[in-house]
């Protein structure tokens, strides 16, 4: 019988998007599948109840569940930490590990893998969030040498609402951040129709688009062993080399 490797995804309760990109991502990989796990994320804002959505005892939870159905890594398939700061997806990963034996990552901690790895220092930041939520990641990326000279966002605070955000309109601000000059694009939020446009825009404007439902793919392949270059179709994030890349 041959051998799976399974991936755990913790996901925001009020998610419609992540799952079921993450499973189409995956679907040339048979031997490869993804399991999720639930916890409350119903809006995105900067007040005391939405911050304390995020209280990590709630998250390790939902990772203890995973745990259960004997996953290789668990990956908290959200963004909070580009708000609240890299350090608490640093420590949420080392409590996952230390609750469960379990190796762990982040979608935010990916980003900043990927931008070190390949020397992006501007970035073009695009999610559906809250002005000052916008603000506080300029902020914190900025502290971490990554400087979102261009931005877009859609001012949307009910996390439902982003799915509804459609590709059309994702492709628009990645191109509009693009016009103002960045070393590539992050599509920041798990819940945004933009991994399916991501090959086409890099085609399009000759830069990466990093979306951050991929991210979380890569690093949790990553971190299960699982070559890369498999998965194909979904930007050069995951090796494809395109022409205007080149």
């Amino acid at each position: 019988m041959a051998q799976t490797t399974r991936l755990g995804m913790l996901t925001p309760s009020s998610n419609t998007v992540l799952e079921p990109v993450t499973t189409s991502m995956l679907s040339d990989l048979p031997d490869v599948t993804a399991h999720f796990s639930r916890f409350k994320v119903t809006e995105i804002a900067l007040s005391e109840q939405a911050l304390g959505q995020f209280d990590d005892s709630e998250i390790l939870r939902a990772a203890e569940l995973l745990a259960h159905a004997k996953v290789n890594v668990i990956a908290w398939n959200g963004t909070s930490a580009s708000w609240l700061g890299f350090e608490r997806d640093e420590r949420l990963c080392e409590r996952i590990t230390a609750a469960t034996g379990i190796a762990a990552c982040t979608s935010v901690l990916a980003f900043r893998e990927i931008f070190r790895a390949r020397g992006v220092e501007k970035v073009g930041l695009v999610t559906p969030y809250l002005a000052d939520v916008q603000a506080r990641i300029i902020s914190n990326w900025g502290e971490s040498g990554f400087n979102c000279s261009a931005e877009r966002h859609c001012g949307l605070q009910d996390n439902f609402s982003f799915a509804d955000v459609t590709e059309a309109e994702v492709s628009e601000m990645v191109r509009a951040v693009s016009r103002q000059g960045c070393d590539a694009v992050a599509i920041v939020c798990t819940n945004m129709r933009a991994a399916q446009v991501v090959a086409t825009l890099e085609r399009q404007l000759g830069i990466p688009v990093y979306d951050s439902i991929a991210t979380t793919v890569w690093k949790s392949l990553a971190l299960a062993g699982v070559e890369i270059t498999r998965l194909q179709g979904w930007g050069s994030l995951f090796g494809e080399r395109h022409s205007a890349l080149l």
